[in-house]
């Protein structure tokens, strides 16, 4: 043990000693984090993920040089480069549906390699056939080449089911939309679920089914990337035997 020995104060010091000073009070708010992985459970909710992947790319309308008129084009899945000097022009090639002319849809003209992005330019320089795809449904650059778009609602599915409480009486339903494909969120649900429009209507009427982000006509819209849907079921018997299935997946 460390013996300290004591020191004559001053009065002064001493005065200091006797009187204490005032005490700072210090304010502060703790956040604290309770999510678990039981979060589910208390929250009563089957959570799935539809990933919405479309069959048909769009086809631009353009004037075909063979045919003398407009005509559908589709994406041959080829890229066209050419260089001049530091600089890069890039295209991706289409093909008349009826008599097979190309044309060629610009990606970026006369743009400084420097400026491009490496794995961009890798995807263009080795024809990568996922970016290409990708680029076939960039609709913002085809309509300004093309003022005729055309799309097509038919599309592959596949449900994935996250998370179930074991007594749950809300369905989440997320969406992943990779590609812009022109199929309404009404027209989706009724199909995968085997309900009504006017049924589905009456829901969302009723605040019983809720979309994530939340605007006006939602369910007539396009189905959009991120897009979430929470359904109040706890009103029907039948969701576990018949909801889940056709949410999740009959092999769910």
């Amino acid at each position: 043990m460390c013996h300290v020995q004591p020191r004559c104060l001053s009065s002064s010091a001493a005065q200091n000693i006797a009187t204490p000073r005032p005490q700072r009070v210090f304010s502060c708010t703790i956040l604290v984090d309770f999510r678990t992985e039981d979060q589910d459970d208390m929250c009563n909710t089957l959570r799935v993920r539809w990933t919405i992947t479309p069959q048909t790319a769009p086809q631009p309308w353009v004037a075909c040089s063979g045919c003398g008129t407009q005509k559908p084009f589709q994406s041959s899945g080829k890229i066209r480069l050419n260089a001049n000097g530091r600089k890069l022009d890039a295209w991706l090639i289409y093909k008349c549906l009826t008599c097979d002319k190309t044309w060629n849809r610009p990606i970026f003209e006369r743009k400084a390699v420097t400026d491009i992005d490496p794995a961009v330019l890798e995807a263009l320089q080795s024809n990568d056939a996922d970016w290409i795809r990708a680029e076939t449904f960039n609709i913002a650059a085809l309509r300004r080449k093309s003022q005729r778009i055309e799309e097509f609602p038919g599309f592959d599915i596949g449900k994935e089911l996250l998370s179930q409480a074991r007594d749950w009486t809300v369905l989440d339903i997320e969406l992943n939309v990779p590609f812009a494909i022109s199929v309404r969120l009404d027209r989706l649900l009724a199909g995968e679920l085997q309900v009504s429009r006017s049924r589905l209507q009456g829901l969302h009427d009723g605040g019983l089914l809720q979309t994530g982000p939340s605007a006006a006509g939602i369910l007539r819209r396009r189905i959009g990337n991120g897009t979430r849907i929470s359904i109040d079921l706890a009103a029907y018997a039948d969701r576990e035997q018949v909801w889940r299935s056709l949410a999740a997946g009959r092999l769910a």
